[in-house]
């Protein structure tokens, strides 16, 4: 593994996408009854993390610190931090299922999402990639995350299913912080944070066109399908993160 860099206040591993989906595969095939998970820093989350000490605390114990912003990856250039490439969430858990075969077959748990979207993304995905068994799905009520009772429901569910990966899809940071809470008691070898993956895998939403991606507009795509949600979030975030570069690039050519 590569020395991960530091970037506005995270530990990044820079590693390509093939890299990443190597890693993962490594933890799936030696289980050692701990839970490894995996963050994907974008721009919301780069902006969070400045003044939230419980997710800071999550992204240092996190196995793997992905960069999924292209903005992030631009930055880290621009810091002469250079990172290899954009590894997203939603990218990353395609790519993972595409490496399951007959003879090493993958268990997937789909944890999030709204009530249906889960079963209708195990379905998919289990057309799409026979070697893959969706093991099993939870939509979690509003609040569970303070609900100790739901909690050790949810737990107990991934425990009798015995996925490979635990796929969560719960939101930046509520899935961060409650994989990094539970992770003694996460009974799966690895557990991938990835937002809004599980809609995407059942069709509920749409991913931004491949243009859109390529040159760092997924942003827009996602505030035009969602403005009430995201319009906010956004421009708070743009911001604030050029503030955030900023400052870093100060501080690091004042120790020059």
């Amino acid at each position: 593994m590569p020395d991960r860099i530091r970037l506005l206040n995270m530990d990044i591993d820079p590693l390509t996408m093939e890299q990443a989906v190597a890693r993962v595969q490594n933890w799936i095939s030696k289980p050692d009854g701990l839970c490894r998970f995996v963050v994907t820093p974008n721009v919301q989350h780069s902006v969070l993390i400045q003044e939230h000490a419980e997710l800071r605390a999550a992204y240092a114990d996190a196995g793997l610190v992905l960069a999924d912003g292209l903005p992030v990856v631009l930055a880290a250039h621009l810091l002469k931090q250079p990172l290899p490439e954009r590894v997203t969430g939603s990218d990353l858990v395609p790519a993972l299922l595409a490496t399951a075969t007959p003879e090493r077959p993958l268990r997937v748990f789909l944890l999030g999402a709204a009530p249906g979207v889960a079963v209708r993304a195990a379905a998919r995905i289990a057309g799409q990639w026979p070697a893959v068994e969706p093991v099993g799905t939870h939509s979690p009520p509003l609040g569970f995350e303070n609900d100790e009772a739901e909690n050790a429901h949810i737990l107990s569910l991934i425990r009798a299913a015995a996925p490979d990966v635990l796929v969560v899809g719960l939101g930046a940071p509520k899935q961060e912080l409650w994989v990094h809470r539970h992770q003694a008691q996460i009974a799966a070898p690895v557990a991938l944070c990835v937002g809004a993956t599980i809609d995407f895998l059942a069709g509920e939403k749409r991913r931004a066109p491949r243009w859109m991606q390529r040159v760092g507009l997924e942003w827009l795509h996602r505030c035009l399908s969602e403005p009430r949600r995201l319009a906010k979030r956004y421009l708070r975030d743009a911001f604030v993160f050029p503030r955030l570069v900023w400052q870093q690039w100060r501080q690091s050519a004042g120790t020059r």
